[in-house]
Order: C-alpha cells, then sequence, then structure tokens
C-alpha cells in the first residue's frame, strides 16, 4: 500500500503541462512576370530547404533546454520543405526490452526515445497569385513542449531567423501538473502576452494586435511591419526601374495583400 501511494506521488511530482507555441510567418514579394515568381520561389527553396530548417530547429532544442532524439526533414517537389525534430526535457535514458513483454506487437527500436516526450516542427508554403503578381512564403514551426521547458525562450532567435513581413503567434499551456499537497497547477508562470517575450527593439518596427483568453491559458499575438519600401517587394530590381503610375498601383497590391494576411480576411479593393 505505501509503495502503490508513493509510485502516484512519484507521478504527480512531474510536470505534465503541455506548452505549445506556434508560430507562422509570411514574407510577401511582387513578381510580375512567370519567370519573376519562378525564380522566386527557386530562391525560396534554396534560402529554406530542409537542411537549413534543420539546423535553426535543432538551435531552437539548444536555446530551450531540450535534447534531440530524432530529426525526419524533407524536401518536397515542386517547392517546400518540412523538419519534425523529437526531443525531450531530460537526457534519454534506456528502457530495458523485457519492460515491454506485455505489449501485443514487436515495438520499433526508438519506442522508448519517444515517451512522455516533445516535438518541434516546420512546414513551409512558398506560392503565388495566378493573376495579381503577388508572390508569399509562408513558414509554420510549431514548439511543443511537455514539463518545465518553455518554447517561448526560443521566439526571438525565430523572429530573427526569417526575412519577416507578418507574423501570427499563438501560445498555449494545456493539462495540469500538481503541487505537492495534490493541488491542481494550470499553469506555472506569469504571462499576460506573448508581447512579454518579444525584444522592445522588435515591437517598435511592428504593428501589433492581442487576442488572449486568460481562463484557458490561450495567447495570441499578429505583428505588421509598420515601415514600408517598395524596394524590399520587388524581386530582381527596384523601384527606379518603374513609372510613377506602375509603382503606385504595385505598392497597393502590395499593402492589400499584407492587410489581408494581418487581418485575416478578403478585403475589397475600396478598403
Amino acid at each position: 500500500m505505501n509503495l502503490s501511494h508513493q509510485e502516484r506521488i512519484q507521478l504527480h511530482e512531474f510536470n505534465n503541462l503541455t506548452k505549445s507555441l506556434s508560430f507562422n510567418m509570411y514574407d510577401v514579394c511582387y513578381t510580375k512576370t512567370r519567370e519573376e515568381r519562378e525564380a522566386y520561389i527557386e530562391y525560396i527553396d534554396e534560402q529554406y530547404n530542409a537542411e537549413r530548417l534543420t539546423g535553426i530547429l535543432t538551435h531552437v532544442s539548444d536555446i530551450i533546454g531540450a535534447h534531440v532524439l530524432n530529426v525526419s526533414k524533407q524536401d518536397y517537389v515542386p517547392q517546400g520543405a518540412s523538419v519534425t525534430i523529437l526531443v525531450s526535457e531530460g537526457p534519454i535514458v534506456e528502457v530495458p526490452t523485457e519492460h515491454f513483454d506485455e505489449s501485443p506487437g514487436p515495438l520499433p527500436a526508438s519506442a522508448a526515445m519517444h515517451l512522455d516526450k516533445s516535438h518541434i516542427t516546420v512546414h513551409t508554403y512558398p506560392e503565388y497569385h495566378p493573376h495579381e503578381g503577388i508572390s508569399t512564403f509562408r513558414a509554420d514551426i510549431d514548439v511543443s513542449t511537455c514539463g518545465e521547458i518553455s518554447p517561448l525562450k526560443a521566439l526571438n532567435y525565430l523572429i530573427h531567423s526569417f526575412d519577416t513581413d507578418i507574423m501570427t503567434m499563438d501560445y498555449r499551456v494545456r493539462g495540469f501538473t500538481r503541487d505537492i499537497n495534490g493541488r491542481k497547477l494550470f499553469i506555472d508562470h506569469d504571462i499576460q502576452s506573448i508581447q512579454n517575450y518579444i525584444p522592445e527593439a522588435i515591437k517598435e518596427e511592428y504593428d501589433m494586435i492581442d487576442v488572449n483568453v486568460y481562463p484557458q491559458n490561450i495567447f495570441h499575438t499578429k505583428c505588421k511591419l509598420k515601415e514600408f519600401d517598395l524596394n524590399n517587394y520587388l524581386f530582381g530590381y527596384t523601384e527606379d526601374r518603374l513609372d510613377e503610375g506602375e509603382a503606385k498601383e504595385i505598392t497597393s497590391k502590395l499593402k492589400k495583400e499584407m492587410d489581408e494576411i494581418f487581418y485575416g480576411k478578403n478585403m475589397d479593393k475600396r478598403e
């Protein structure tokens, strides 16, 4: 009886909270011709291929103090890439195979490494508008941790790892853990906004909107660059090659695209 009670206490001592950060970034570009669109997609695929993304995610695991257990990466045709990294809060502990004798079937060699673990993933989505000359690149990064390690520690690094016009970030704490008296804890740290974890210098560069549901430990922040320089959105040439009317039309299309992404809705051309 005492042993049974002791085993339950040990389980309670483990931090069962799951903390998930979803970081989505968008890069917007104007590509007038088919050749420009294809060159932009090729450039993005080269800059953010699976190998480079693996390096970024591996550094994320270092920042949050996690241990990499397994890496899976893939470049896609015609474009895009994915990387998934399994991580743990503590070092890997080998589990004797006889502990799995009651398993209904053989287990993969890595099965013991995947228990009570966390993961970091990235998927990229380069695409272009069929008629408007707009090309966009989106990267979705999810950092999900179990235990005391927090994905928010990597937020500053992620922001600096991508050329970002628009960012949307979601942070949520799920589940519960218990204190030594058995009282449930549904969050183990103070947070009012994701903005608390973004450096002031970065916040000055972006317009930001928060949507937070505090009772459910759900936090959402989206950001859009304040400054607009058309030269940063032209692929392979500069604004001085455009006449005034064309520059104005391209600027309008780009700003509309960015506003639609930022506000999450389609906008009439008059807006």
